[in-house]
């Protein structure tokens, strides 16, 4: 059983330990990075020297390009590894990095934060939706190639020569958005390279989705959660559920709520065939109600469960 009171000395002894980036400007302040433009920051981490650890609390969007991060990170309560190098992305809301320890390290790469006004109603705010790297877990990083870094790093340091530069006009604004924009549809290009597996892994992946929809009602947790999520899925393979959908669609063509979908129609229909009653299929599939699932089915079948039952015996 989970002790209350540690859990409580748990939690607030992590959010104190948190550093808040509510500015764009505030993590280039606190690791002593110059400051050129009022609500975007661009950070050479080869230019700091040694420099302490921080969780940081995001209020801003943030994107890493890193050879190297800090030793066992966080994100939100969890670790990821990135020890090969790779970029990572944060949005308003996620905590990342590694609370202090008294530990000072170098690090090699860039840093482009932004803050979520500066670009809105651009194109950036029109695309976010397509941007699912923003909400990936960090453990979900993408591990660049050489030629993917150095084409981020120049795209990054344009930035930055640009706002050191130039006084800052609309028209100067203008183009530092459209900049951030092409940074963050190369992070896309990117990570679809990524998702390009190997046959034999994209199987593997379809192979344990399928078996965590087995599993589920091996367990008969339809009768406490109702029908299977694509969080709990993604919860059960240790992905985001961003990122599970992305490699999901990438390595099939269908999105992973059309995969339970076809899960649940064709488990519905061996359970009708085996004799099993409307209501009694859909009490067995975690619909709250018959109708429920009677509206389902017909939906994605285009007739009723009776009728699908009735066509089956005539044949």
């Amino acid at each position: 059983m989970i002790n209350s009171g540690k859990l409580t000395i748990f939690a607030m002894s992590f959010m104190k330990n948190l550093m808040y980036i509510n500015k764009a400007n505030d993590f280039a302040l606190d690791v002593g990075a110059e400051v050129w433009h009022p609500m975007v920051s661009v950070i050479h981490f080869d230019e700091l020297g040694e420099i302490p650890h921080t969780l940081n609390k995001m209020g801003v969007y943030a994107i890493f390009v890193q050879d190297n991060f800090p030793t066992e990170p966080t994100y939100g309560m969890g670790g990821y590894d990135t020890s090969k190098g790779s970029l990572t992305a944060a949005s308003p809301g996620q905590i990342i990095g590694k609370a202090d320890n008294g530990h000072r390290e170098v690090y090699h790469g860039w840093a482009l934060l932004f803050d979520p006004e500066f670009m809105r109603g651009t194109v950036f705010e029109q695309r976010l939706t397509d941007y699912h790297f923003f909400s990936y877990n960090v453990n979900e990083a993408l591990h660049t190639t050489q030629g993917e870094k150095q084409v981020l790093w120049q795209l990054i340091e344009r930035i930055r020569i640009f706002i050191s530069h130039r006084e800052q006009t609309a028209l100067t604004d203008r183009i530092v958005q459209d900049y951030i924009v092409l940074v963050c549809d190369y992070c896309l290009l990117f990570y679809q390279r990524q998702f390009q597996t190997s046959s034999a892994q994209k199987s593997d992946l379809l192979a344990r989705f399928h078996k965590v929809l087995s599993d589920y009602y091996e367990r008969q947790l339809q009768h406490r959660y109702g029908v299977p999520s694509v969080k709990y899925c993604a919860s059960e393979l240790c992905l985001s559920p961003s990122y599970f959908g992305d490699v999901v669609r990438n390595a099939t063509g269908d999105s992973p709520t059309r995969i339970i979908q076809h899960f649940l129609i064709d488990r519905a229909k061996s359970l009708m065939i085996g004799g099993m009653t409307v209501s009694q299929v859909a009490d067995e599939l975690g619909f709250e109600y018959p109708q429920h699932f009677t509206r389902y089915f017909k939906k994605h079948e285009g007739m009723t469960p009776s009728d699908y039952v009735a066509s089956m015996r005539k044949q």
